[in-house]
């Protein structure tokens, strides 16, 4: 899932590690926390929750909610947050949806769930429980990347309330070989001692932008999305274990999951880019689309990891699909 962004972090790595040993040798670490902690206050005062946060047994849950109609829920993907959809889709599906955007557990303004923080599943259990303090009933869940993983997880463990789901980019299916580099760096003692830190502490956030248009390639990141999306805000130390957690370990759960897909009987609507170095669509989407027994998938010829940005008229016609799908669905049951 991940050689493309591993790929553009190869040489920071390098950079990195040196720096990391610096550090350790010379004794910094107190002068690199209280920098690090220093600038994640910044951050979360430059980019505070744009919704409401709900208590979930103890569990701090960000929900930004706008629009009336039938609940559909967005859920980012990795190193994002729920400002992904707040940016641009949800002004463009709240004249027919009651849109809830959430932020997955560890990421944006939503609490680590502990040892489960990198399990989808839980993730999901975790959200479900949020959209039911909101009276969510039976809604389309849409998942983009590492959300379409806790999308699919959502449908698993609630096939009977979901109407249908949108996979769009979606990390879903166990992939070949391992992560190595900057993510396998993190997972050692290590460097989840030193690495978030050394990261939140001293990298530009010009580092940032140049990953991002990395993972927008071949579209250009969309103007205003730099400095909309909060970077600053996935690199605070917590949330980079988080998302490095999730990044290294989602694959065992994605071999738990993916013989189950067949017994998701809903509508899916399946969207990936053709051009996806990140997660390639060869790899997820098409074996996904395979195993579902009701999906439609699309493939955006032209479009790569993030065509919600990309090409959103294709994702709106997507969940619209998923809706009429579900309440065709819904209809033939009511049938006499």
């Amino acid at each position: 899932m991940e050689r493309g962004r591993r790929a553009m972090l190869a040489k920071g790595v390098m950079m990195a590690g040196m720096m990391t040993a610096a550090l350790a040798l010379t004794g910094c670490g107190r002068l690199v926390d209280a920098r690090a902690t220093a600038r994640e206050t910044a951050f979360e005062a430059q980019f505070p929750p744009t919704g409401q946060l709900l208590e979930v047994n103890g569990t701090t849950v960000h929900a930004h909610i706008e629009g009336t109609g039938p609940d559909l829920i967005l859920l980012h993907g990795a190193s994002g947050s729920s400002r992904d959809f707040t940016f641009d889709l949800v002004d463009r599906l709240k004249d027919r949806y009651r849109v809830i955007a959430l932020d997955r557990p560890g990421l944006g303004w939503t609490d680590a769930i502990g040892d489960q923080t990198a399990n989808p599943i839980a993730q999901a259990e975790v959200l479900r429980a949020a959209a039911g303090q909101l009276g969510v009933r039976d809604p389309i869940v849409l998942g983009h990347s590492y959300g379409g993983a806790v999308a699919l997880a959502w449908g698993l463990r609630a096939p009977g309330d979901t109407a249908a789901l949108v996979i769009v980019s979606g990390a879903t299916m166990p992939w070949p070989g391992n992560l190595t580099g900057w993510y396998a760096f993190i997972g050692t003692p290590l460097g989840d001692r030193v690495g978030p830190p050394l990261l939140t502490a001293l990298a530009p956030v010009a580092l940032g932008d140049r990953i991002m248009a990395g993972i927008f390639a071949p579209q250009p990141v969309p103007p205003g999305y730099d400095d909309y999306i909060g970077v600053g805000l996935a690199v605070r130390r917590q949330n980079y274990r988080a998302n490095a957690a999730q990044i290294s370990g989602l694959r065992p759960y994605l071999r738990v999951m993916a013989p189950q897909y067949p017994r998701l009987t809903l509508p899916v609507e399946v969207v990936h880019g053709g051009q996806d170095r990140i997660v390639p669509a060869s790899i997820h989407a098409l074996p996904l689309a395979e195993a579902l027994p009701d999906a439609r998938l699309t493939i955006l010829q032209d479009q790569g990891h993030m065509p919600q940005h990309g090409d959103p008229q294709a994702i709106l016609d997507a969940i619209d699909r998923a809706a009429d799908r579900a309440r065709d669905r819904t209809e033939r049951r009511q049938a006499p």
